[in-house]
């Protein structure tokens, strides 16, 4: 994270609910994917860091015999909660309150970690290199996040779209032209390079075979969605 930003409590304060209602979801189909690529079979631990509502770690809960979920906002492990009730799958999951920088935290070892839309909020470095410590021989840390750069048309959709612009000029109105996150501000806002950061904490990424994966499946390189993509990077653990 940006040098002198520090995290705090109010980041996602009263988002929660809000998350599982009206956040953009992932592409269809992410929890079979994943499923296929790293070849789970119901068995092993997942460790899902800055789970949020569940978004990530909930559609993959039966896909291990144990799911923990770590974040450390206390509104986004409710909403977790209650929606492991919802899926009937409260049974597999676990929810930590805790910072990923408070790892290993006795938590044990884990098959998988994913980090979805939230390695930017950490301290990226020490984390990823706990996380690689808390990963058995061939484990995998998934990274998911929205396509960068994608141009998503509305044409042939009902209603109009998004008025982003406007609604960008109306929070700039309210709330400054720096950006906000919690007490801080982040001027440029949160960084990027997670690819560098997880090469340098000792993983070693098989992108090639999953680029193959999804050409094969098209091969265009499109697949019909209105909802964002998603690009998923996995890092094994790598040789010590």
């Amino acid at each position: 994270m940006e040098a002198g930003w520090e995290w705090d409590e109010t980041l996602f304060s009263g988002t929660a609910a809000f998350y599982r209602r009206g956040r953009l979801p992932y592409a269809p189909g992410l929890a079979d994917l994943l499923a296929g690529v790293l070849d789970l079979d119901g068995r092993g631990r997942l460790l899902d860091l800055g789970c949020g509502p569940g978004t990530v770690a909930l559609p993959l809960a039966g896909h291990f015999d144990e799911v923990v979920g770590v974040d450390p906002d206390p509104g986004m492990l409710a909403e977790a909660v209650r929606g492991a009730a919802e899926l009937d799958v409260a049974d597999r999951v676990r929810w930590v309150r805790a910072r990923a920088e408070e790892l290993p935290a006795g938590l044990g070892d884990f098959t998988v970690a994913t980090l979805a839309q939230s390695f930017h909020w950490m301290d990226r470095e020490p984390v990823a290199a706990t996380v690689r410590g808390m990963l058995r021989p061939g484990g995998a840390l998934v990274h998911i996040s929205d396509l960068k750069g994608e141009t998503r048309a509305v044409d042939g959709l009902p209603h109009p779209p998004v008025p982003r612009a406007a609604i960008d000029g109306l929070v700039r109105g309210c709330l400054g032209p720096v950006r906000r996150a919690g007490r801080g501000l982040l001027p440029r806002g949160t960084p990027s390079g997670e690819d560098t950061v997880l090469a340098g904490a000792g993983f070693a990424g098989f992108e090639a075979d999953l680029r193959r994966l999804l050409r094969d499946a098209s091969p265009s390189g499109r697949f019909s969605a209105r909802q964002p993509g998603t690009e998923v990077f996995v890092w094994l653990r790598g040789a010590d």
